[in-house]
């Protein structure tokens, strides 16, 4: 397996066309065909056009299973959540994820999809970061759409890095020194109070994973700072007041998604959008969930490290398992 490096621009090869789609975030790629092995220098670009634009975007043909597993691989190792239980994966194919609200449903009853996007719609808890309950979050996440509703079902992405640089000198100096902890679904309002919330919090939390991440991250690659907190996921900042830490919280949250930091991506089958999970949060669709239609998707994504703060301290593991190679 060959794993990308990157590249400076004047390198990049002559067919590889990237064309920037918003001002702070986002860029569709034109001039490859995704179903052919791409050679070295391609993957390097492509990586690179990665880490300068935060995500990615390919129009065209579905490239299918194999090739979306082999294509991944050849940007890192891949990965996926610990413990089996989790995840519709496509026979023969356990690095892929499927994303399928069908599936939600044939899995968890009829009103699963429509109770749990309640939860979401009122606040930005539909905002995160891929798997940062896990302590080695992924680095970089590669989502493929194989069905696509006529309207609806954008998904939106957001730069961590210039939202930590959007910040004022005396908050980002306190939020350099934070650490806070990652844990599923424990952000979202779901209440022990209510029948169908507690099945919820027991399907998704027999395992529990938990982490200890800081709330500020320096990039591995490029030593950029980005805010590493996500509304889905990110619970308590560890020292603070249970009060202190939710307005700060708070206010990260609804700093990080303000609209000049985010881009939207409308999907067509075959579609695909590679994302860097290090230095982006993403926002999945809630406006379909009502409507008889499908939203199929597949999605791979590639082996992290241990986020490191400003200050060299990583993160730590409280509850679960490290990720691990497919």
């Amino acid at each position: 397996m060959t794993t990308a490096s990157p590249l400076t621009l004047h390198t990049r090869p002559a067919a590889l066309d990237v064309r920037p789609v918003a001002g702070r975030i986002g860029a569709e790629i034109h001039g490859i065909d995704l179903r052919e092995e791409l050679d070295d220098a391609t993957v390097a670009a492509v990586w690179q056009a990665v880490l300068e634009h935060r995500v990615v975007f390919f129009r065209g043909p579905d490239i299918g299973h194999a090739r979306h597993v082999a294509l991944g691989a050849r940007f890192g190792e891949l990965t996926r959540r610990p413990g089996a239980k989790h995840g519709v994966h496509p026979e023969g194919f356990p690095q892929i994820l499927t994303v399928d609200p069908k599936k939600d449903v044939e899995r968890y009853g009829a009103d699963f999809e429509e109770h749990f996007q309640r939860k979401w719609v009122s606040s930005v808890a539909g905002w995160h970061s891929d798997l940062t309950p896990a302590v080695n979050p992924p680095k970089a996440s590669m989502l493929r759409a194989e069905r696509t509703p006529a309207f609806g079902g954008d998904t939106q992405w957001t730069n961590m890095v210039a939202a930590y640089e959007g910040l004022s000198r005396p908050v980002r100096d306190l939020v350099d020194g934070l650490r806070a902890e990652h844990a599923f679904f424990t952000a979202v309002h779901l209440m022990h109070s209510d029948e169908r919330d507690r099945e919820i919090l027991r399907r998704y939390c027999e395992e529990p994973e938990v982490a200890v991440h800081p709330v500020v991250r320096v990039h591995p690659e490029t030593g950029e700072k980005a805010l590493f907190v996500s509304p889905g996921s990110t619970t308590r900042v560890m020292g603070l007041s249970r009060l202190e830490s939710r307005r700060l919280l708070d206010l990260l949250f609804e700093h990080m998604t303000s609209a000049e930091y985010t881009v939207r991506f409308r999907w067509e089958p075959g579609s695909i959008a590679f994302w860097d999970n290090r230095s982006t949060c993403h926002f999945a669709p809630t406006d379909f969930a009502h409507l008889d239609v499908e939203r199929v998707m597949h999605r791979v994504t590639l082996l992290g490290d241990l986020p490191k703060g400003p200050d060299g301290t990583e993160s730590e593991l409280v509850a679960g398992e490290p990720m691990q190679a497919c």
